[in-house]
């Protein structure tokens, strides 16, 4: 069994995966910024008499990962598998987002990861032994408006885990990308949700597809199942995919030449949701 520890897990992915990790026998340090403001993983650890063992960390300040990742390792003595789920999301037209928005995804999302990558990296290297999973996003490989600050900083993410992965192999340190489709967490509602008005009519369409999509929602289980079984299987496989939209997003946007595929998310509403809801066999489009 492995000691584990797990950024962001106050709610959603790194919940599910804290605790579907705890509940196969492995030994769980839960990261989050606010443990007295989300409950929810405590009581449950609590309730299953779970290994889980919550510590406050906030993934955008040096002081706070060295902390926390410090005491983890005075406690545990080692981290065989460090998984970064910490993410925020914004979203909205490139003209019309504030920069700090852009500066709060890439802080988090990228900085963040990297953060804790490095503070982990010395020890599995002199040890020749351990697994960093990052997750990203289907948005870490398409791009579309009105999510491009939130895919900029998952490109990064992706970027730097392949370079990451190619630095660690011969040190026998696993990495991998975990890439979630639409999953059912407080993020993805938070994208359904209207928007205000907007130049763009990206802005407006988009909620209108996580809505459809969550009709069906994949639960954030799955994910985490994804993330035990690299863990557990040990495979060097750099990429997985995750959800019932991932693979058909990604395989979608590489047999589309990026003309047409400009064009398409440039086009009118009305052949936006038409090619959407043809090639997604979704009801996009919204009902008056």
């Amino acid at each position: 069994m492995a000691t584990v520890l797990i950024t962001g897990t106050s709610k959603g992915i790194g919940l599910s995966t804290a605790l579907t990790l705890a509940r196969a026998g492995h030994t769980v340090y839960a990261a989050m910024r606010n443990p007295a403001g989300a409950p929810k993983l405590q009581e449950q650890a609590s309730a299953e008499n779970l290994p889980i063992t919550i510590s406050t960390m906030d993934v955008d300040s040096d002081a706070s990962v060295e902390s926390a990742i410090a005491a983890v390792y005075k406690a545990a003595g080692h981290i065989d598998v460090l998984v970064n789920n910490a993410g925020v999301e914004r979203n909205g037209s490139i003209e019309e987002l504030p920069l700090a928005d852009f500066r709060a995804v890439m802080e988090t999302n990228y900085f963040g990861a990297v953060r804790c990558a490095k503070a982990v990296l010395p020890h599995m290297r002199q040890r020749r032994s351990g697994c960093i999973i990052n997750v990203t996003s289907v948005a870490g490989r398409v791009s579309t408006s009105p999510l491009g600050p939130y895919a900029a900083s998952k490109f990064a993410l992706e970027a730097v885990s392949e370079a990451l992965a190619q630095e660690m192999k011969s040190f026998n340190v696993r990495v991998a990308i975990v890439e979630p489709g639409i999953i059912d967490t407080p993020m993805a509602h938070n994208i359904e949700k209207p928007r205000p008005p907007s130049l763009y009519p990206q802005q407006r369409r988009m909620p209108h597809y996580f809505t459809a999509s969550l009709t069906n929602p994949t639960h954030p289980n799955l994910v985490a199942e994804k993330i035990q079984s690299i863990i557990e299987s040990g495979t060097w496989q750099l990429r997985h995919p995750v959800g019932p939209n991932a693979e058909p997003t990604i395989s979608k946007r590489k047999s589309t030449s990026d003309e047409d595929y400009v064009a398409l998310q440039a086009s009118d509403d009305d052949t936006w949701y038409t090619v959407m809801e043809k090639s997604t066999g979704l009801a996009i489009r919204p009902r008056e």
